[in-house]
């Protein structure tokens, strides 16, 4: 370990880092809170963002946390409250330069667990997910925060995954999950282009999607499993086709990794860490475990929910493990958390506590 940070509070964002600086977002007795620190683990700002959300389930009482990770952009940090205040903070200062009610402006309900998307930046606008009356996915200007187009055609409520962009079809399409389905929108228009069922026994769909190729892969736990969707152009519009479908990895919220072809991460009722064929969907290996993972280098980084961090080698021949080490806990609850691998240093974060580690150095420098 070269370094710790405590005093976040409750959460499970994970960190984003730019320009010298990482974010990310936790809460106390009454509020979500967003932080700034330097590379060395010194405080540069802390600031509000709304009132932290409670669940109202006694036996989910760990769950309480901010959710969100900042994303950053041109000198701008922009997060969502777990109970849908949206906010643009100067990422120097702290000072906040607009903010946004989705709930109230787009009639939307609060998500079962609260909203859990890390909002999505390319060029000069914004987008996430309000799963509103009047907006289920939407566009903003980033400058300011000013509505651009509004999607009201989705389906179901709030998913808790992160929206994802990409070049296919002659569109340049965003998608992401919602509680009962996977879509796509044209992002220059809002136009929904295609839509298909997807919804597990709890309707709260979590891990993002991925795009490779002209196919769409997406996973989802409580048995649902994954499957991969083939988008064929159709004269002007996108048809999507199953190319395959599994109950293997029903990934819950750890993420999945694709990799050469291959897919890589944990099962919920199919328990253990996989490596599954992209084309195919074949198990090339299976191991146990479960938690979240990140790729660097040809290693494969997996932190299970007890806290145990493995690093792995990123082949699909076996599950060959390099090491492994116990991450401290930061408070009561899982390590949901996803890591993070960037500038050479592995960054875990667990409730009120995050750890970094830096391979490089000896042991006596740590």
């Amino acid at each position: 370990m070269l370094w710790s940070i405590s005093g976040l509070g409750k959460g499970y964002s994970t960190v984003s880092i730019a320009e010298g600086y990482l974010f990310t977002s936790g809460i106390d007795t009454q509020h979500t809170l967003v932080f700034a620190y330097d590379l060395y683990g010194k405080l540069v700002w802390k600031k509000t963002n709304g009132s932290s959300w409670e669940t109202e389930m006694p036996w989910a009482r760990t769950y309480n946390g901010a959710r969100c990770t900042p994303t950053y952009s041109e000198g701008i940090v922009y997060h969502l409250g777990e109970l849908g205040r949206l906010a643009a903070f100067d990422a120097r200062s702290g000072n906040e330069v607009w903010s946004i009610e989705l709930r109230e402006q787009f009639e939307a309900e609060i998500p079962e667990y609260g909203y859990s998307e890390s909002v999505h930046v390319e060029g000069d606008r914004l987008y996430c997910c309000p799963a509103g009356k009047k907006g289920f996915l939407i566009c903003l200007n980033k400058q300011n925060g000013r509505l651009i187009w509004a999607n009201s055609e989705i389906s179901g409520t709030a998913g808790f995954s992160s929206l994802i962009i990409f070049d296919h079809g002659g569109f340049r399409q965003i998608a992401g999950l919602s509680s009962n389905s996977i879509f796509g929108v044209d992002l220059n228009t809002g136009k929904l282009l295609w839509q298909v069922d997807y919804e597990n026994s709890r309707s709260n769909n979590v891990s993002d999607p991925i795009y490779h190729n002209g196919y769409l892969f997406a996973s989802s736990g409580y048995g649902k499993g994954c499957i991969l969707l083939k988008l064929n152009v159709a004269g002007n519009g996108i048809t999507p086709e199953t190319a395959w479908q599994t109950e293997l990895m029903d990934n819950h919220h750890g993420g999945v990794i694709l990799h050469n072809e291959y897919l890589y991460g944990s099962g919920h009722n199919a328990r253990g860490w996989f490596c599954l064929d992209l084309k195919t969907g074949k198990e090339m290996w299976n191991t146990g475990g479960k938690g979240s993972v990140t790729y660097a280098d040809q290693m494969l980084y997996f932190l299970n929910e007890r806290g145990i961090m493995t690093l792995v080698k990123a082949t699909s021949e076996k599950y060959e493990p390099v090491s492994t080490f116990q991450v401290p806990e930061g408070g009561e609850g899982m390590h949901w958390a996803h890591p993070v691998v960037c500038g050479a240093r592995l960054y875990i974060r667990h409730k009120d506590k995050l750890c970094v580690y830096n391979p490089s150095l000896p042991p006596y420098f740590a």
